[in-house]
């Protein structure tokens, strides 16, 4: 899913790993407090950043036409667990607006602004989205050239705060931390699904009988006439074959067991919540993935920094939610709405790829 898939790259520079922003923290969850007292049109307020119906309504419209320029209308009837995708999107939509609202009261306090070309590019990719738009989804979304100009300001100062915050955070990763191996894996499962995709583990009789046949694969494996390869294509179970990946990304016992083979070597059986696996180790570097792991790590240890003040900085915000109107919004079915460029129009005027 192309457009969607853009979109999530784009809120990945605000950290979508954090939680609800502006939220109060109740049961484990995150909720708005409900209140009343609100503007017209107003769906949310975070202490002087407010939130207003038009607002929403270009987020939630052009996530939904992305999901159906792909989908179709029809993945609308998809639920889980009796919550249906749209009213899943919607909860995302208000997520993701008051991180943005709240991480332009975390730029406040930090002195951090656009400077006159970013406003500038505000402005410019306004005119270009809003010009874009026909007058049924202008008049659907409530929406004024004015509004977009201000979503995509804001926009531009949450992605700028980030980066402020975390500009210094540049920790030095050596290749052994960083390193990434290659490997193929025989794996034997040690459980069933149901029809709705549910494991169902194995009794302990056919888990014993998973691990004597893992180990009478092993066995093959070993003897030298016999090609690793091929066995992994007759005998394994799992969905990959031959992979890399770095510390941290695998299960552990997998992980060690993995890390402390050789070039060639193979493992003794290894037990995982999948199942048991027979490892051979086809190269313990791979210079290219291991520079990429590196600025995963980099970029990782930079979200935790910035979601530590984050989290201290929510925690001293007042936010209030206009239940009543917010239950009210949902999406729009005219004819002729088929806007979906809104975020793609931001990353040409503001991301650099």
């Amino acid at each position: 899913m192309k457009n969607a898939k853009k979109w999530g790259v784009l809120f990945l520079c605000i950290t979508l790993l954090l939680t609800v922003t502006g939220c109060e923290k109740k049961d484990g969850e995150l909720k708005l407090v409900l209140t009343t007292g609100f503007k017209k049109d107003e769906i949310f307020r975070i202490e002087t950043m407010s939130c207003t119906l038009p607002e929403v309504m270009v987020y939630l419209t052009n996530t939904q036409d992305q999901y159906e320029s792909v989908y179709g209308a029809e993945i609308w009837k998809t639920n889980l667990n009796g919550i249906t995708l749209e009213e899943s999107i919607k909860e995302t939509v208000l997520a993701q607006l008051a991180q943005i609202k709240t991480m332009n009261l975390l730029a406040r306090q930090h002195g951090v602004t656009l400077d006159e070309g970013e406003l500038e590019r505000a402005g410019e990719a306004a005119a270009a989205y809003f010009g874009s738009l026909n007058d049924t989804e202008r008049e659907a979304m409530q929406v004024t050239e004015e509004i977009i100009k201000q979503l995509y300001a804001e926009l531009a100062l949450a992605n700028k705060v980030y980066e402020y915050i975390i500009k210094d955070i540049n920790p030095e990763i050596s290749d052994d931390e960083a390193r990434s191996i290659t490997v193929q894996d025989i794996m034997l499962r040690t459980y069933t699904q149901d029809g709705t995709g549910k494991r169902i583990p194995y009794d302990e009789n056919a888990r014993e009988d998973a691990r004597r046949r893992a180990e009478e694969i092993l066995l093959l494996a070993r003897d030298e006439e016999n090609d690793f390869e091929s066995l992994l294509l007759q005998y394994s179970e799992g969905e990959k074959g031959t992979y890399s990946f770095g510390k941290g990304e695998v299960e552990e016992s997998f992980e060690n067991a993995a890390f402390n083979l050789e070039t060639g070597e193979i493992s003794d059986v290894v037990e995982t919540e999948d199942g048991f696996h027979i490892i051979k180790c086809i190269s313990t570097f791979n210079r290219e993935e291991t520079d990429a792991n590196k600025v995963k790590i980099v970029e990782k240890r930079r979200e935790e920094v910035f979601g530590q003040e984050y989290d201290d900085f929510v925690e001293s915000l007042t936010r209030t939610l206009n239940e009543e109107l917010w239950n009210s919004v949902a999406f729009l079915e005219e004819d002729g709405i088929v806007t979906r460029d809104f975020f793609e129009v931001y990353q040409q005027y503001f991301i650099k790829i």
